[in-house]
């Protein structure tokens, strides 16, 4: 295997071609580059520290014996591992492809190829390949709800991909196009009306038909969509709402069922949109998606509010300790926002992005990156047993640190592979410039009709709002760089070439700057980010008196280890003080809020859990001053308590 693709034309994961209907363009990863900060550490970890261990646990599970039992007498072990975990090794060979992009490695690269020689050996001479199915546990498309079979043909087809814009290699592309081609031949035209139970297999076909401009996956892919929501899938468990399938997908105006399945599915929907120009999809994927941000959403950008069903719940049911919150619906979320912020260009979809990154991702992992939350609540009420070394919990075991890796194993990869890629989430461009989108330590490329421009971005964010941006290359005609103000941003300041200029935010969340640009120009972006106090919709009655703490883009929280602190009794004093400092001391270094609360005192309820209301004693209780966390860092210092949203007390 090479890596000899060159950097220029490594394309970003998600790049439609249709360009009229797209308000803003992807940049390749080659052109688009994380250069330095949190992202480029955690990057480094990934090769470093995350594969290495993903690909112990994939021998460990028998990930790769399930494999190598169908071509291999010498593997007498039963296959093991749930019907979908194919994808465990798929994700990860996806991750590997786009951390190649990053330069060469040997280790890696034997990886790919002794799995992709082992693939080659196990697909049928028709081109499917199941190792559930083909170890004679299932017939072929025989449980599409339970079976996950074209779920898993999606994340071999992207694997293949990656590897391919990343190296040049198409040899596992090849795997997943006979794949593809065998789905085709089976499902294509209407020959079959039904779906897989699990969306995913719809931006795997479109990313497919992007790549080979070979229009059969774009049309398959708009069929499973088109089929959904007519009850073709089966009732299973929880019933069809759980698979999106009780209503067709342009007539449904809300997020429901399993939440990384729907979101899986929304973003085939626009990734169907971006291709065909067919507006209701686009209009019902915004619905969708405004009804989610609205009324459906965590703090932290995490979503499903529900163990039962991995899903979603009513509107407004958003309970901080019951909230499921699985790591993949955040990813869907990401690649969901993505793709609505290619076809509309409006900065709220970034904000989600940035939200969903710094809080409920970021929280997904340990600080030594080997350790990982399937599920992410914002409160833990009682500290739960470490997750047991060299274990594996189920995934509703939720322990009290993070595991090394889960009976249901989609996270780790799911995790590796949105790393790997995060460079092409950095920034996009249009026929009129560069936008900017999420602000890290980079450097982006582009080409503009007249000629190339770049620029470089200099910044410690989250940690301070100053963004400075150095016009690398221009041309000698006026071009226009677009600066992403996120919403939660009130007095943002920009400096143009030394010079104080008004912040005029347009429509769509940015501002922008025209002229004719010479290389060394400085554009400086300050975004203020005191700590503030954040309150939840009223009718979210689960933190109805409660408030949260942020700064920029980071939530807050509260955390005590060993006891140190009583959280069921801690109340904050909303009007205080909020003292942002820097803890050397605390997680090699980082930044907390420290503010004013007080302990309170509940011994004249004595003992008993309700009273009437004309009896209710009044609320007293010991000052104390509380230290608010990033919740991206807890549960890395053994079991605790944590709570994001705390009662509040005023002061005044």
């Amino acid at each position: 295997m090479t890596t000899d693709a060159p950097l220029d034309e490594i394309v970003a994961p998600c790049s439609p071609r249709s360009g009229a209907r797209l308000a803003l363009r992807p940049i390749s990863i080659g052109r688009a580059r994380v250069t330095g900060g949190y992202w480029a550490r955690w990057q480094r970890d990934n090769r470093a520290v995350t594969t290495p261990h993903a690909l112990r646990w994939l021998e460990k599970d028998g990930v790769l014996d399930n494999f190598r039992r169908l071509v291999d007498s010498s593997v007498t072990a039963e296959r093991r591992g749930w019907v979908f975990c194919d994808s465990d090794l798929y994700k990860v060979l996806e991750g590997i492809g786009w951390d190649l992009s990053r330069g060469p490695s040997a280790e890696l690269s034997a990886f790919v190829a002794h799995s992709v020689a082992l693939l080659e050996q196990v697909q049928g001479d028709d081109g499917y390949l199941n190792t559930f199915v083909q170890a004679g546990l299932e017939q072929r498309y025989a449980n599409l709800t339970r079976g996950h079979e074209l779920y898993c043909a999606g994340h071999l087809i992207q694997a293949g991909i990656a590897l391919t814009r990343t190296t040049g290699d198409e040899s596992l592309l090849a795997i997943g196009r006979r794949f593809a081609d065998h789905l085709v031949a089976e499902f294509g035209d209407g020959r079959r009306g039904d779906t897989d139970g699990h969306p995913e297999i719809e931006t795997a076909l479109v990313e497919l038909y992007r790549h080979t401009r070979e229009r059969d996956y774009l049309d398959l892919a708009k069929q499973l969509i088109d089929v959904r929501g007519h009850g073709v899938i089966g009732a299973g468990p929880f019933g069809p709402a759980y698979f999106q399938d009780t209503v067709p997908v342009r007539d449904q105006h809300t997020v429901v069922g399993h939440a990384v399945r729907a979101l899986y599915l929304l973003a085939g929907v626009v990734d169907v949109y971006l291709e065909t120009g067919e507006d209701a999809l686009l209009h019902a994927a915004q619905s969708q998606w405004r009804s989610m941000v609205a009324e459906k959403t965590y703090l932290t950008g995490a979503v499903g509010s529900r163990f039962e069903g991995e899903a979603f719940g009513d509107r407004f049911e958003l309970p901080p300790d019951l909230s499921y919150g699985e790591t993949c619906a955040s990813i869907a979320g990401i690649m969901l926002s993505w793709r609505l912020l290619l076809a509309t260009g409006d900065g709220a979809y970034a904000d989600l992005i940035e939200r969903i990154l710094y809080n409920a991702f970021s929280g997904s992992t340990s600080v030594s990156r080997d350790g990982f939350c399937y599920v992410n609540p914002l409160q833990r009420r009682s500290p739960r047993p470490a997750a047991p070394a060299g274990g594996k919990p189920l995934r509703t075991d939720a322990p009290g640190t993070r595991a090394e890796w889960f009976d249901v194993a989609c996270c780790p990869p799911n995790i590796m592979r949105t790393i790997a890629s995060l460079d092409g989430y950095l920034a996009t461009t249009d026929d009129h410039g560069i936008q900017l989108h999420l602000y890290t330590p980079s450097s982006v490329h582009t080409e503009l009709a007249a000629g190339e421009v770049a620029v470089s971005v200099a910044t410690e964010y989250p940690e301070d709002g100053v963004i400075a941006v150095t016009v690398e290359r221009s041309i000698t005609q006026p071009w226009t760089l677009s600066l992403r103000v996120p919403s939660w941003c009130h007095r943002p300041a920009l400096i143009v070439a030394g010079e104080h200029v008004p912040v005029e935010r347009d429509a769509r969340g940015y501002v922008v700057v025209e002229r004719v640009w010479a290389p060394g120009d400085v554009v400086v972006l300050d975004l203020p980010m005191p700590a503030r106090v954040t309150a939840a919709h009223p009718a979210v009655d689960a933190v109805r008196g409660q408030v949260a703490i942020e700064r920029g883009p980071v939530v807050f929280c509260l955390e005590s280890v060993g006891g140190e602190l009583d959280l069921d009794t801690v109340e904050l004093l909303v009007g205080g003080d909020l003292r942002v400092e820097r803890d050397e001391e605390l997680f090699g270094g980082t930044t907390v809020v420290r503010l004013d609360g007080r302990l309170r005192d509940d011994s004249a309820w004595q003992g008993v859990g309700w009273s009437d209301v004309s009896e209710i004693p009044a609320s007293s209780g010991r000052p104390q001053e509380v230290t608010a966390i990033p919740y991206r860092l807890w549960a890395n210092r053994g079991p605790s308590t944590m709570r994001v949203w705390v009662p509040a007390a005023h002061t005044g």
